[in-house]
């Protein structure tokens, strides 16, 4: 019964948290393929899901992380464990809190005039987060 229940609390999510050749607000651009290394060398298990980009607010878990032709898919589990989950997850249900953001670390990029275009990149952790620097970046509850 308790486990059903724990089953109810977490909040599943699933959206984009990134999409290729499409500028964000500081003009920075993703490349198709630009996490791939990263998360065949870490997994999903690697990559957290944090609140607005707080270290110490890891509010639940990515399931899934892949990269599609879209871009960068996420589907994942907010959790009840901390108030800082509670609080995602509460604002989440009531569709004030919907996008995403990545956190990482740039291992090959090239200029084309003002934008800064990432090849690969080191993926940290993907953030739930109120303004996206990619407007585009948004999850759903699933």
């Amino acid at each position: 019964m308790i486990a059903d229940a724990r089953v109810e609390a977490d909040l599943r999510i699933q959206g984009y948290a990134s999409l290729w050749g499409v500028a964000d607000l500081n003009g920075d651009v993703v490349a198709k393929g630009a996490f791939a290394a990263s998360l065949a060398k870490t997994g999903v298990r690697g990559v957290r899901m944090l609140h607005q980009h707080e270290g110490r607010a890891v509010v639940g878990v990515w399931d899934r992380i892949v990269e599609d032709e879209r871009g960068l898919f996420v589907r994942g589990r907010i959790m009840d464990w901390s108030a800082e989950g509670r609080f995602a997850r509460a604002l989440s249900r009531a569709g004030a809190l919907d996008g995403l953001s990545i956190g990482f670390r740039s291992s090959r990029a090239r200029r084309e005039g003002r934008l800064r275009v990432l090849v690969e990149v080191e993926l940290w952790e993907v953030s739930l987060v109120t303004f996206p620097m990619l407007p585009g970046a948004r999850f759903l509850v699933a």
